[in-house]
């Protein structure tokens, strides 16, 4: 039961690490929800029931079996609940056998269809419940019709309007579209307000979301400062509704990012004995990848391989040095993305085998590897709503060189300060993150001011417990409406 001092929060979301994750949301709902359970409120976390391997590694039961309808076609779905608690927070998964069970979270010719049913039968469940004392909280495009859905659907909205919705917008490049011509998808809705669904004649999740839900987060303030004038066409839409727009900078879990008991390193280490740690762990990743020369600083970026990260600026970047400064650098770059990235990569790896290493996929334990080895973090985002690659970095020691933008802005304030703690270019261009790497070649060249500059990162508090406050706070606010 909800009250002013306690909370059910009903997240809903596509993806949950260590379930299922694709990028940088997964790491989110795979945390906000432990640490608010951890400040004394009943949290459940709703997903589709991927077949990844945590599917098949954990136990479930069935919790939930029901019926519903995509346009004219009906289908069934199963909640399905993980016994062990081993997240911190109950965690429900929906399996629709047609279109959720598969093994990637998207890249699917029918993904409009399969997160329309997701988030049909998310509401045919919740309207089932007996009680109705709760806050949803939905996460990016492909959950934010659950708003209109509460609001406006003829068969749920008599036990679901009253229920306090907050929209989390996690990137809004991505916006769910789907034409017109597929709105039989939906449940029946009230046709006076098929407006709310429409944003430049299509049917647009993410804007409906905007305009439906009760408030609206953004995961850094400066992100929503910047989506009022750059959001891939809904710059109007979120200067309208900027009454009930909030940015909430992410946290990190500081239990599981954590270089003195993290699982995946062979070399822990802490604020006072990290130059033994970070040589030992970069020592063992340069003889993995034959690295020469541990000596030399080492550049690493983690993360997906596509314009946003500006990984593309990466590959002339690093021609330059080896050009013009002897080879008196290292680079191990770690993802997955778009073929003419991944091209550019290889092209710099071949030519500089000793000195350039490209591990073409993502892996959880081989990040942690990284981020402790690595002297410098490379993240020259063009667009970062947030950003936790560089609060890992900073946690494990590792300085961020990062685009002055979005949650990038928030969390790293340049050395060049005296309260700074790593490096930002003003613009995502190769020219600035040449000058940027010589600043860091400069700080690396001074053992003195590169040990006072990991210190400091490393002491920085990034945790989830003042966001924690945050959100509450904003649900209390909802409640008392």
């Amino acid at each position: 039961m909800t009250s002013k001092d306690h909370f059910e929060i009903i997240h809903v979301a596509a993806e949950c690490y260590p379930v299922a994750k694709v990028g940088g949301l997964a790491d989110v709902v795979g945390s906000l929800p432990k640490f608010q359970k951890e400040a004394g409120h009943t949290v459940k976390v709703i997903m589709p029931a991927y077949r990844t391997p945590f599917f098949y590694e954990n136990k479930f039961h069935i919790a939930f079996t029901g019926k519903a309808h995509i346009g004219d076609r009906p289908f069934d779905y199963v909640i399905l609940k993980e016994e062990s608690g081993c997240l911190g927070f109950d965690l429900y998964l929906i399996d629709i056998e047609d279109l959720l069970a598969r093994s990637k979270v998207y890249g699917y010719a029918d993904d409009s269809e399969r997160f329309i049913a997701f988030q049909i039968a998310v509401s045919s469940w919740l309207h089932s419940w007996n009680h109705q004392s709760f806050v949803v909280h939905c996460h990016d495009h492909h959950t934010a019709l659950l708003p209109f859905f509460f609001k406006h659907a003829l068969g749920l909205k008599t036990k679901l309007y009253s229920i306090p919705t907050v929209l989390t917008i996690h990137n809004a490049q991505y916006q769910g579209i789907i034409d017109w011509g597929n709105s039989r998808w939906l449940p029946e809705w009230d046709m006076n307000v098929s407006g709310l669904l429409d944003w430049n004649s299509a049917i647009n999740s993410l804007a409906c979301g905007i305009k439906c839900a009760w408030a609206v987060t953004t995961v850094s303030p400066s992100y929503l400062d910047e989506l009022m004038h750059y959001s891939n066409g809904l710059e109007t839409l979120l200067t309208q509704e900027k009454h009930k727009c909030l940015g909430i900078i992410n946290g990190i879990d500081e239990k599981y990012w954590n270089p003195t008991t993290d699982v995946f390193l062979s070399h822990h280490y802490d604020g006072n004995n990290f130059l033994e740690g970070k040589k030992a762990n970069k020592d063992e990743i340069c003889e993995r990848y034959k690295i020469e020369n541990t000596s030399r600083p080492l550049f690493v970026f983690i993360g997906r391989l596509v314009r946003e990260k500006a990984v593309d600026i990466i590959p002339p970047a690093i021609e330059h040095f080896f050009r013009h400064h002897q080879k008196k650098l290292n680079f191990i770059i770690q993802g997955t993305g778009e073929s003419s990235i991944k091209n550019l990569i290889d092209d710099i790896a071949i030519k500089y085998p000793n000195h350039v290493a490209f591990i073409a996929r993502y892996d959880e334990k081989l990040a942690h590897q990284l981020y402790a080895a690595g002297d410098f973090l490379l993240m020259p985002s063009r667009i970062e709503p947030c950003g936790l690659n560089q609060l890992y970095a900073m946690k494990y020691g590792t300085i961020p060189i990062v685009h002055n933008t979005g949650g990038l802005k928030d969390t790293v304030t340049d050395m060049r300060y005296d309260v700074g703690w790593g490096i930002s270019i003003n613009n995502s261009t190769v020219e600035e993150l040449i000058l940027a790497i010589g600043r860091a070649l400069a700080i690396y060249s001074n053992p003195s001011n590169l040990y006072d500059l990991q210190k400091k990162c490393m002491g920085l508090n990034y945790s989830w417990e003042n966001s924690v406050e945050k959100y509450i706070a904003l649900y209390r606010s909802l409640i008392n409406i």
